[in-house]
């Protein structure tokens, strides 16, 4: 069967005419090809929201603004109409609010409640009025002018100090102090060009000093091999044998002043007994007193005779005078 042209026409004009409605509900956020939840709010003042503007929720797009209208007829509200395009769901406590970026346009903005009952389709959601446009930008101007009136208020205090620093008063103080300053420098680049002159002397002392090293270098390693080769000889002596010998030495004499402090031995008994001195004092005296009467008498002792004589006695029984010459008494 052949189709007219007029069938044809006809035909692409009602496939166009659906897919234009189509598109225009599309564009107002209502898909007619699916069914989607509605949710009202009702605000007070909606300010630059318009229909098809975006309703987010933490800044993702969930829906739409469908249709706004007076919510009665003494306009104490403005009705808006919400096409949700998302099947999130929404606590029944969540406030919406209309958000006015200075960039862009207006919509809406969920803000999330912590109730465990979410809106239904129908249901009408709380809402909050926000700043607005203006209010947005008198919050971020006022930390701005605050900052601006403090920094004003610290120039005005420097600009004072200013003045007062250049008061006439005190401006030839000001003039003294640089004058010094100036006097100050001068006698300081004198005392760092004397420094100079003295920081180059010691250079070179030290210089000479490296060289006159350098140059004795082999006496000044011989010499260290000196004290190297006398160091490992210290080293190398048997100090400890000598220790020992000398700590046994010491006990040795420890023992004999012992023996000699408690009477063991003849010069124990000898340093120690009286009895013993005085015996020996006497013996000493017997002998001397002998000693001299040999002297005095010695015809007395070497006498020889065939007939014996008389003992005549008269023995010394005392020292005699040393002065006493032998032999000057005859007996």
């Amino acid at each position: 069967m052949k189709i007219s042209n007029e069938t044809k026409v006809g035909v692409l004009t009602i496939v166009a005419v659906t897919l234009l409605i189509l598109g225009f509900n599309f564009l107002k956020g209502d898909n007619v090809l699916n069914k989607r939840r509605k949710i009202y709010a009702v605000f007070t003042e909606v300010g630059s929201l318009e229909k098809s503007n975006d309703v987010k929720i933490k800044g993702n797009s969930i829906g739409k603004v469908y249709e706004k209208g007076f919510s009665d007829n003494n306009a104490s509200g403005i009705l808006i109409t919400i096409n949700l395009t998302s099947n999130v769901n929404i606590p029944k406590n969540s406030v919406a609010t209309i958000a006015s970026p200075i960039a862009g346009t207006a919509y809406i903005n969920i803000q999330l409640g912590d109730s465990n009952v979410y809106l239904k389709n129908g249901d009408t959601i709380q809402t909050r009025l926000a700043g607005g446009l203006l209010g947005d930008l008198t919050s971020q101007v006022n930390p701005t002018l605050e900052k601006a009136r403090t920094a004003i208020d610290t120039l005005t205090a420097v600009l004072g100090s200013v003045n007062r620093l250049f008061d006439p008063t005190t401006k030839g103080n000001i003039q003294g102090i640089i004058n010094n300053l100036l006097v100050s420098s001068a006698s300081l680049k004198q005392l760092l060009d004397a420094e100079t002159g003295l920081l180059a002397k010691t250079i070179v002392n030290l210089n000479d000093v490296a060289g006159n090293l350098k140059n004795n270098n082999d006496t000044i390693t011989s010499i260290l091999h000196n004290v190297n080769t006398t160091t490992e000889k210290f080293a190398n002596l048997n100090l400890n044998r000598t220790l020992d010998s000398l700590q046994s030495t010491i006990t040795q004499l420890n023992d004999a002043v012992y023996k000699i402090n408690n009477n063991n031995g003849t010069l124990g008994l000898l340093m120690n007994d009286p009895k013993l001195y005085d015996n020996l004092r006497n013996l000493a005296l017997g002998l001397e007193i002998l000693v001299d009467d040999i002297k005095v008498h010695p015809k007395r002792y070497v006498n020889i005779s065939v007939f014996s004589k008389k003992d005549k006695g008269d023995y010394l029984t005392s020292p005699a005078k040393k002065d006493t010459v032998a032999g000057g008494n005859k007996r």
